[in-house]
């Protein structure tokens, strides 16, 4: 009991297919066309978005942030609630603390230095070295690569390169990836995780219900504007996403990737992606 037996195709099917913002969202939102950008148009708040379908164990739903704003204090807010968004008859101004107060809602705020949670007095072990290539809770192992959010190249980059080839950006920095999912335990109940850029947190919250749906909620509030739904296809990394592991492998820093030769689609992929 308790272990997830969901087979990677159907994972990866049912993830694309949920992998968009539903429709009720917080006043200051505009979705684009596709339902994969939330922008806040205004103010700092009134942000709330949440996912189109309720998330099934193990579905990780990821997104990265694409716009920040300056002038404000907090950053994006991430976490799971069991209420359906059709059923809300106004969407709260905050997730925390408006949302969190209706009950069966877990939410927590990303700061800069958000690391991994500490559980039980101490400091929860890392969940998985940072170059595996998956990410293994519970039973569910999801590609390390998708999850990871990584730094545009520029005049500058070589500085970030270590952190780059590490897999590593601040949690809250454009293009850092951040993710929500829960994993049924023996006794019935979750244990919520958030994933920031390929590293499991650990569990945030314990005693989630697992009979009623969980839809994930991002809160894009404050110094963060704009974030952006990633698809995650469970299985195996592509071809493509093998090859460009290699070619990072055996270059100096990223500028390097304009000196080869190679395709223009296949240079904007291994230095953007």
């Amino acid at each position: 009991q308790g272990q997830l037996k969901i087979a990677p195709a159907a994972m990866a099917a049912r993830c694309r297919l949920a992998a968009r913002f539903h429709h009720i969202h917080g006043t200051n939102i505009r979705l684009d066309a596709s339902h994969t950008q939330a922008t806040r148009v205004e103010s700092f708040a009134n942000g709330l978005c949440f996912s189109q379908e309720p998330l099934a164990p193990g579905q990780i739903f990821l997104v990265e942030i694409e716009e920040k704003e300056l002038g404000w204090c907090g950053h994006l807010r991430v976490g799971l609630t069991a209420h359906d968004p059709q059923s809300l008859e106004v969407v709260p101004e905050y997730s925390l603390p408006d949302l969190v107060n209706m009950g069966d809602t877990w939410v927590f705020a990303i700061t800069r230095s958000h690391n991994r949670v500490v559980v039980e007095g101490g400091e929860a072990q890392a969940r998985g070295r940072p170059w595996e290539p998956f990410l293994l809770i519970a039973r569910v192992r999801i590609p390390r690569d998708t999850l990871v959010g990584r730094s545009r190249p520029g005049r500058y980059s070589h500085i970030l390169d270590d952190l780059y080839k590490m897999n590593v950006l601040p949690p809250t920095a454009r293009r850092s990836r951040i993710g929500v999912l829960y994993a049924p335990q023996p006794d019935g109940t979750a244990d919520m995780h958030i994933v920031i850029n390929g590293e499991d947190m650990g569990p945030s919250a314990r005693g989630l219900p697992t009979t009623r749906p969980l839809y994930a909620v991002i809160d894009v509030f404050a110094s963060t504007k704009s974030v952006r739904v990633i698809p995650v296809d469970y299985g195996f990394p592509s071809l493509q996403t093998l090859c460009r592991l290699v070619i990072q492998k055996h270059i100096v820093h990223r500028l390097a990737i304009d000196g080869l030769d190679l395709p223009p689609l296949l240079k904007s992929f291994c230095q953007h992606e």
